[in-house]
This record gives C-alpha cells, sequence and structure tokens, in this order.
C-alpha cells in the first residue's frame, strides 16, 4: 500500500498553503495555530493505528487537560511522566502544559534509580507510568518510587485510557511569562546522578523551527518520530510538526522489520534519526533490491541525523542506496538542543564530515585549555549562547560550572569550528558515553561497582561501533580471589537498579589501572584496545 491523500498527502487550496504568521512560541497557542492552520491534515500516525489531525489533536488535548484539571493537576504541580512514543504520549505534553503543570519527560530505559532521583528532585506531585511494557513492570516500580515519597500520587496509563473530561471547565489559557520553567529534562551527563535541565517553551521552541527550514520540513512532509518522544528531540519534534504542519510516524517500540515497512508503507520523507536507524533502512533496502523491488522511501528527502556523530561513509551509502541528500546531522545536548545542525543545501563535502553550521541566534566558540579562543581549524572545548539554552540546573549548585565567566555554556565537548562555521565533533571532555543515542555517565556505572565485592578498581569508557555508536567497556581489577565475568558483573548492576542500556558490554579484567601522576586514570590508554 502506498501513500494516501487522507495519511500523508494534501489536496485542494493546502497544497499551496503557506502559513500566515510566524509561529507562537508557548505550546498551548502553537496546538491553536496548528489547528486553525491545518485542521483537516494528519498530524500523528502510530504504527499501532492511533491518529490525529491537527483539528483532533487540539481536541483530544483539551479533553485530556480536563480530565488532568478534575485530578487537581495545575499551575506550576510537577508531574513526571515515563512513557513509549505513543499519540496519547504526545497529547500528555499538550494537556499538562494546556493546565501549566511543569512537565518532567523521562525516557522508558530508566529504572527506579533514575525515575527516583528525578521525581525526588524534581519534588513530582505525579508520576505517570504505563503498567507493564517491554517485559518490564513499571507500575510496580511506580509504587515503589511513591512509596518513598510521601505525597507522591501515581496513575498507571494505557493507549486510550487517559483521564478525559469536558474541556468546557477548563479557565482561558493565559501564556506564561518568558522565564517561566515549563519543562524538566534530566540526562546522564558526567555525573552519578541525572541532571535536570530547567527548560521554558521558549528554550523548547527556539530549534524546531529552524531545524525544519534547514531540513525543507513541509506542510504535509512525513517524519519519522520512532525513538522515544519524552527525549527533548522527541519534545521538538512535537513543536516542528505545530510550526510546519508535517505529520509524524510514530511507533512504540523499534523492530527492524515491522517499524521500517511502516515507515515505508507511509512514504517517509524525513528518515531519522541514528546510525542503528539508518543501518536497519539499508538492511531493508538491501532486502527490497534483491527482490526486485524499488525504493525503501521513493520520496525521501534526507536522513536527519543526531545524537552521535554519523561515520562519512555511512552518509555516502545513505545517499546511493536510499536516496536523498544523505545524512544531515545536528548537535546539541539536553540542556542545550540542536545547537548546529547542517542544512539540506550544503555541499556534500561538508555534509559527510561535519554537523553544520550554528542554528539562528546561537554564539558558538572553541575555547582552547588556557581559555583564549581558538582559530578557525584549531581543535578546542565548544561553548555556547543561545535561545534554546536552558536556564539552569534544577541543583543550582551545578551551574557554576556549566557556565564560564562570560556566561557560555560548556558543552564538555571537543571540535572544530572551520574558516566556514562548519562544526565538526572530535572528541569530548565529559566522560560520557553516547550509546544509541543516549548518553550514559561512565562514573554512575563506576560508583555502582565500586560497590561489587569483586571490584578492586574499575574505570567504564566507550569504543566505537558501528551499530550503536559506543559500546560500554568496564576495565576491572579483581578482588583476590574473585573472576568478574560480563554476566556476573551485569547481573550485580542489574540487581542495583542500572538500566540495561548502562550495562558494560565487555569486561576487561585486568592488574592495574592506568593512572597519571595525579592519579587520574588514563582512559584513552585503555580504548587503544578498542
Amino acid at each position: 500500500m502506498g501513500c494516501t491523500d487522507t495519511i500523508c498527502g494534501l489536496t485542494g487550496p493546502q497544497a499551496t498553503f503557506a502559513a500566515m504568521s510566524t509561529p507562537p512560541t508557548t505550546l498551548v497557542e502553537l496546538i491553536d495555530y496548528g489547528a486553525a492552520n491545518w485542521p483537516d491534515l494528519p498530524m500523528l500516525l502510530s504504527r499501532q493505528g492511533d491518529t490525529a489531525t491537527y483539528g483532533e489533536y487540539k481536541d483530544r488535548v483539551e479533553a485530556m487537560a480536563a480530565g488532568f484539571a478534575n485530578m487537581g493537576i495545575g499551575e506550576g504541580d510537577v508531574v513526571s511522566w515515563i512513557l513509549p512514543t505513543w499519540v496519547d504520549t504526545v497529547v500528555l505534553a499538550g494537556a499538562l502544559a494546556r493546565v501549566g503543570a511543569v512537565q518532567n519527560p523521562i525516557i522508558t530505559i530508566y529504572r527506579d534509580r533514575e525515575v527516583g532521583f528525578c521525581c525526588q528532585q524534581a519534588d513530582a506531585t505525579l508520576l505517570i507510568t504505563p503498567g507493564e511494557f517491554g517485559g518490564y513492570d513499571f507500575g510496580a516500580m511506580a509504587e515503589r518510587i511513591a512509596a518513598a515519597k510521601p505525597g507522591l500520587r501515581t496513575l498507571i496509563a494505557t493507549p486510550g485510557n487517559f483521564p478525559i473530561a469536558d474541556p468546557s471547565s477548563l479557565p482561558a489559557f493565559v501564556p506564561p511569562a518568558a522565564d517561566r520553567v515549563r519543562w524538566l529534562t534530566y540526562t546522564s551527563g558526567t555525573t552519578a546522578d541525572p541532571k535536570g535541565a530547567r527548560h521554558t517553551d521558549q528554550t523548547v521552541a527556539a530549534f524546531p523551527y529552524a531545524l525544519g527550514q534547514r531540513l525543507d520540513v513541509q506542510a504535509g512532509d512525513r517524519y519519522s518520530l520512532t525513538f522515544p518522544f519524552p527525549h527533548i528531540g522527541g519534545l521538538g519534534l512535537l513543536f516542528m510538526a505545530l510550526q510546519t504542519g508535517c505529520l509524524h510516524l510514530l511507533d512504540e517500540t523499534v523492530d527492524p522489520v515491522a517499524t521500517i515497512d511502516f515507515l515505508s508503507e507511509h512514504e517517509c520523507t524525513h528518515a531519522g534519526t541514528g546510525t542503528p536507524f539508518f543501518l536497519m533502512y539499508l538492511a531493508a533496502q538491501g532486502r527490497r533490491t534483491e527482490a526486485g523491488q524499488g525504493p525503501l522511501f521513493p520520496t525521501l528527502k534526507v536522513c536527519p541525523g543526531g545524537g552521535a556523530p554519523i561515520p562519512p561513509a555511512l552518509h555516502h551509502r545513505v545517499v546511493n542506496e536510499l536516496g536523498g541528500v544523505g545524512v544531515c546531522s545536528g548537535w546539541g545536548l539536553t540542556e542545550a538542543p540542536v545547537l548546529t545542525n547542517l542544512d539540506v543545501t550544503d555541499p556534500d563535502a561538508k555534509i559527510a564530515v561535519s554537523e553544520g553550521r550554528a542554528m539562528p541566534g546561537v554564539d558558538l566558540i572553541a575555547v582552547a585549555d588556557d581559555e583564549s579562543l581558538c582559530a578557525p581549524g584549531v581543535e578546542g572545548e565548544l561553548r555556547a549562547k543561545g535561545p534554546q539554552v536552558m536556564l539552569g540546573y534544577v541543583d543550582e549548585s551545578l551551574d557554576a560550572d556549566a557556565f564560564d565567566a562570560n556566561g557560555y555554556f560548556r558543552t564538555g565537548d571537543l571540535g572544530i569550528i572551520d574558516e566556514d562555521g562548519y562544526v565538526t565533533i572530535t572528541g569530548r571532555l565529559k566522560d560520557i558515553i553516547i550509546r544509541h543515542g543516549e548518553n550514559i555517565s561512565a562514573k554512575e556505572v563506576e560508583d555502582l561497582l565500586y560497590t561489587c565485592a569483586d571490584v578492586a578498581d574499575v574505570a567504564v569508557f566507550g569504543v566505537p561501533d558501528d551499530r550503536t555508536g559506543e559500546r560500554v567497556v568496564a576495565a576491572v581489577v579483581p578482588t583476590a580471589g574473585a573472576s568478574p565475568t560480563v554476566e556476573s558483573i551485569g547481573a550485580f548492576l542489574r540487581a542495583a537498579g542500572l538500566r540495561n542500556q548502562a550495562l558494560p558490554e565487555r569486561v576487561d579484567v585486568i592488574d592495574a589501572l592506568p593512572r597519571n601522576p595525579a592519579g587520574k586514570v588514563l582512559k584513552r590508554e585503555l580504548q587503544k584496545n578498542g
């Protein structure tokens, strides 16, 4: 079945529709904007069958908002939610914005330790989870977390079973002040505990509109949203849809066959969003080619990239085998999302090796060890000011290290800004591992392993992996008589509540960790073993 006008296309006057005003910057006003401009155009479609036009999305948001208002959720209440990428999850984001709640979205790879920490630090009053999903009982986890935090209510939600009520009872929406915190987005970062970034609607809205322009996102385009929606990138794509009129194709879990077939059936134009996805697309295209079938994505414009740099060879394969302009990557952090991004009109030589140029309004610099500015082409720590940079951390004591004396956010990433402004990421000051586009704190894993009876000393680091971006490796100095293995280390960390994505995939048993005279572990020496 090919793409149909009902689901994917534009007909009649909509085919030439142009937004008549600049999109607003609050989520609630954007919902009104989308419903006014494209009321009958599909906005969301999930592989599981749920769908919503822009007009229906607004109606569902209003009804769900009334349901939460009846539960007593209102202005300033912090609501933590850890949910799959459902249409109802996207509706929830709009509904909680409508009642003025502060949202703490959490991706579903997190477990008791991380979710409990977020709820405690954010001072959540409500935690929303699925029941059992992906083989894990989130409802039981929610009850454990609530038992440790007096006053925290829980809500187990499933598609079609969220609170709804008559929206006529809702008060008129009053736009929040520009500096009003609306989002608490957590990242593993470089510390053992997650770090919560304080975002406003304006900081979240700052990058999607420009990103849509760089990726040529038009009303009626079909954009894949098959990664975790609670990620800052997922929230940004909600804003992008409401700003541009595109359709997002959703899937609650990624299946290497069913998900790709779903995206192909609906002729995805923007197939993101990281190395694992691109490899699945290429494998699917290979199967189609062997079977004498046509293109996987016949109307593909571009493969948006993010999470970690894409190997140039992979970009070239995408161009040659899938079509479009290839992988147009971007770079950013939860604290400062999409600071740079490539444009579909950029030269292929730049697209293959860089993360693009700074987004509008972003002041990006490279700084040397002595705090001097680096000349073009010279590696330094990338620092940024811009409209999408967070206001600061939930734990304000972290802000002094996060921003330099001139107010630039310290990204902790090493990079080169060339004479044309294109950015290439060359390494990281921050001790994190990026696996499947998600940050894993090496210190978090190390701190847990230091409590293991079999471990005398340990260093956790990442090594390149063509499929996942990086693999997690633990170099372990064992205690006397111990013989730690991947299996035993994994079992210990699971029992300690660590999420599966952060578990080491390799354990190197060594006699001693290499250290410099100051005692710092030389992880680059360990990484040389591959």
